[in-house]
């Protein structure tokens, strides 16, 4: 399989005051392309700093991370930006919805930052809100969403520009169970029905097993696949 991910020998420490905290040690990890893979681990493990690396949110202390075989350690901010607005969609636990935009506006959004005209952004806006089940409420703020709503805006605006891969960090997080399936389902359309990478993080064991690949974290290492 053609790999979309791959990471070399990843250490991140972060400074805390006096104190250093080793985030990942050593981390070596290959995704292919098209596949679903499940992160799980306890909170400290080292989960979202590794979804950090690979969404080029952050840089690692040594070590390599290669984007469709490109090194990101060997980028500068502005070619970080292009690879996170072209190539990749996240997903947060917390939303991350604009709450002064409505939700075909916040889906929108990102398009207008890759040069998009106006009348194509709010066409594919609404056509992504649509597959994600939320038509009826293109127009409403988040506020007026219930958290599954915002969830799926959420997802929505993530596809604005066609990623080839999507991470979740923890997207299930904030909703009741049914909603939290409802949300995986379309991750799993996703990932069957256009190939998208999907890499999510999660602490929920019925969650990671609608991936296609689990993966286990424990002390900033990758313990089992």
């Amino acid at each position: 399989m053609e790999e979309i991910v791959r990471l070399e020998r990843v250490r991140k420490i972060y400074r805390m005051g006096n104190v250093y905290v080793e985030a990942l040690r050593d981390v070596n990890l290959r995704v292919g392309r098209g596949d679903f893979l499940a992160v799980l681990g306890p909170s400290g493990s080292g989960k979202s700093t590794l979804l950090n690396m690979i969404g080029c949110l952050d840089k690692p202390t040594s070590g390599n991370v290669l984007i469709d075989g490109k090194n990101t350690g060997e980028m500068n901010e502005s070619e970080l930006a292009e690879i996170r607005r072209r190539k990749i969609g996240f997903v947060f636990q917390q939303y991350n919805l604009i709450h002064s935009l409505n939700a075909l506006e916040n889906v929108a959004l990102p398009m207008l930052f890759a040069g998009v005209r106006r009348s194509e952004r709010l066409k594919r806006a609404k056509e992504l809100l649509e597959r994600v089940g939320l038509s009826h409420r293109i127009h409403h703020k988040p506020s007026e969403l219930s958290g599954g709503e915002q969830q799926r805006v959420a997802i929505a605006r993530a596809l604005a520009n066609n990623p080839d891969m999507i991470i979740g960090d923890e997207p299930t997080g904030n909703v009741d169970t049914a909603t939290g399936d409802a949300i995986m389902d379309i991750f799993s359309l996703l990932n069957r029905e256009e190939g998208k990478t999907i890499i999510l993080v999660t602490h929920d064991e019925e969650i990671a097993d609608r991936a296609r690949t689990k993966l286990r974290m424990r002390d900033g290492k990758i313990y089992s696949e």
